[in-house]
């Protein structure tokens, strides 16, 4: 016999500003659960997991908790005033000997308890939130977004002490593999109605589909149905049509119906736009050093970047990734070495903490006026990539309303900052995107758009992020940081770092057992035998199978270009194919010189 829920909403009622936000929400949570709480930013989310804690009061229904019972929450913005310090607001209602919980979780966590709370950042501040309710140990954990500002180690050991837990635990994040990895159902939260399914986050993609495709059904249906009883009721006599006052009742019912459906929010309309191609050479730095403070930072780094790559910067919080990024973007001097930029670069930059954003502006005023973005535009208009466009109709490509234009961009939650920033970018030329944790705050239906616009994207893309998923889908290229100044550069995306990281270490590990001294030399100097590196031997290894991609392309496209009608019939197609077979033979070309340099490198070693 299962056993009664920890936790029941029943009929629960909100309305936000004259929109109802729940309209008859019921919710079961049992003790044990593992549970991802998703949906499009705006949808409820974070108020659902209010509720559920009791903060925030439904205009009607009810909330039962087993008695016994504790409930933790943890905010998105933790109130710290009165609090001397982080550790003394995360040890508040702990007994004394229960305080070393807290010092286990800020270790995990790579948080600092003395720091002051105004001295403190806001990834800070939360880290101490985490620290609180994980410390504390209630029987429901409810956590909204506990992975924004943690880095890859902090959320890793985050997700092994939830992953060997008994508690129960709601979690609202749009990190993929973390909820991948931990939950066993879920609950999508969609124009009102909260849906729960027995399944966890991998199995959310399929599901929602399965229910728009039969909604889609059903509505089809409906218009069919709607259709055929207007054409009895235009076609009926007069006399019929009195005999058959409920059927006109009926139709006026179904029409009511298909007025009172809630439209799915559609897909932001995102485009980068490459501007003119910038030189093949992007960036290029040779042995660049930078120290703060007597501390190395980055020690002895060299890089080559070429025109269409996608490179991440990986590694702990206050390793370097920042900093790093600058100098190969030009924003900082390097203290030793040099970095060439190419020519034509056109950069955009995307800041993590949405600092170009002007909090006392509006919306409005930010996409027609603000000079240190780039954006111009007159009065009513914004100049989206030498177009003028209204600034309303706009900003509804972005899921905004025409009420939050006049609004001021404080008011907006982190995923519409996020959006209005990818605005006012995108409204400009580029072909240089430089992207400093472009994940943060967006829901699971924007970070696939932004994903599949960089997929797209012919221009090049430098990137900070601790999003793994994100990372294996975008970067070809990874550099790694991990302290006293060392950054490794690893072939493809985070899994990919992973695998070759690991296969180095065995590698080692075997050498020093034969010969320990010529070992050590032999890895700290980076090469492997071969006179090939190992991400060298990787890419020689992975070259091939681009060059035959490319040759498919190719006679794709040249297949495309023979039909004598195209150019005539559909000259914007003709123009794009012939653009990308020139690209696909650059590309080709160099896959083909780099792939003789590294095959001569390893037959001279």
């Amino acid at each position: 016999m299962a056993s009664p829920p920890i936790l029941t909403l029943s009929d629960i009622r909100l309305t936000f500003g004259g929109d109802p936000l729940f309209t008859g929400l019921d919710l079961n949570l049992q003790e044990g659960e593992r549970i991802c709480l998703v949906g499009r930013n705006g949808s409820g989310k974070s108020t659902l997991l209010k509720i559920i804690a009791g903060i925030v009061e439904p205009d009607s229904g009810d909330r039962f908790v087993k008695p016994g019972i504790t409930v933790g929450y943890m905010d998105q913005d933790p109130d710290l005033s009165g609090y001397a310090t982080l550790g003394e607001f995360a040890t508040e209602g702990l007994s004394p000997n229960e305080v070393y919980k807290v010092d286990v979780v800020a270790d995990g966590l790579k948080l600092a308890l003395d720091r002051k709370p105004s001295e403190a950042s806001g990834g800070e501040r939360r880290r101490a939130a985490l620290a609180k309710i994980v410390a504390a140990e209630p029987e429901l954990m409810l956590l909204d977004e506990p992975t924004n500002h943690l880095d890859i180690v902090a959320i890793r050991w985050l997700e092994d002490h939830l992953r060997s837990t008994n508690q129960a635990f709601v979690i609202i994040s749009h990190d993929r593999t973390f909820l991948k990895n931990l939950t066993r159902s879920t609950i999508w939260v969609d124009r009102g109605v909260a849906r729960q399914n027995p399944q966890g986050f991998e199995a959310f993609e399929e599901w929602r589909d399965k229910i728009f495709d039969e909604e889609d059904m059903q509505r089809h249906k409906l218009n069919r149905l709607i259709k055929a009883e207007g054409r009895w009721a235009v076609e009926g006599i007069s006399a019929r049509r009195k005999r058959n006052q409920g059927r006109v009742r009926r139709l006026q019912g179904l029409r009511q119906e298909r007025a009172d459906q809630i439209t799915r929010t559609g897909t932001a309309k995102m485009e980068f736009s490459s501007g003119q191609k910038s030189g093949k050479l992007v960036v290029e730095a040779t042995d660049i050093s930078k120290c703060f403070a007597g501390t190395p930072i980055v020690s002895d780094f060299s890089i080559k970047i070429q025109r269409g790559e996608r490179i991440a910067l990986v590694g702990p919080n206050g390793v370097g990734k920042t900093t790093l990024l600058k100098m190969l973007t030009g924003q900082l001097e390097p203290d030793t070495g040099k970095v060439k930029l190419g020519t034509n670069l056109l950069p955009v930059l995307f800041d993590q903490n949405r600092d170009q954003l002007n909090a006392k502006a509006t919306l409005w005023e930010s996409l027609t006026g603000d000079k240190e973005l780039g954006v111009s535009g007159r009065n009513d208009q914004i100049m989206v990539r030498g177009a003028p466009k209204h600034v309303v109709g706009y900003l509804k490509e972005f899921l905004f309303d025409e009420k939050q234009a006049r609004g001021p961009v404080s008011a907006l939650s982190g995923g519409e900052k996020a959006r209005l920033l990818l605005s006012i970018l995108m409204a400009r030329d580029s072909n240089f995107l430089i992207m400093d944790e472009p994940t943060n705050d967006l829901d699971v239906e924007t970070l696939d758009l932004l994903q599949e616009l960089l997929d797209d994207y012919e221009g090049t893309v430098i990137l900070v992020s601790h999003d793994r998923d994100f990372l294996d889908r975008i970067a070809t290229t990874t550099i790694a940081m991990e302290g006293d100044g060392k950054a490794t550069i690893y072939a493809g995306g985070w899994s990919d770092y992973q695998s070759q990281r690991r296969a180095d270490e065995k590698s080692a590990k075997q050498v020093q057992k034969i010969k320990p001294k010529q070992a050590v030399e032999s890895v700290s100097s980076g090469s492997a035998a071969g006179g090939l590196s190992f991400t060298q031997r990787h890419r020689l290894e992975a070259l091939p199978k681009e060059i035959d991609r490319l040759n498919a392309e190719i006679a794709k496209l040249e297949e495309l270009l023979a039909d004598p009608d195209l150019f005539t019939e559909h000259p914007a197609k003709f123009q794009k194919a012939s653009d990308a077979l020139v690209e696909r033979h650059h590309k080709l070309s160099d896959a083909e010189e780099e792939w003789l340099e590294l095959e001569e490198l390893r037959e001279a070693g």
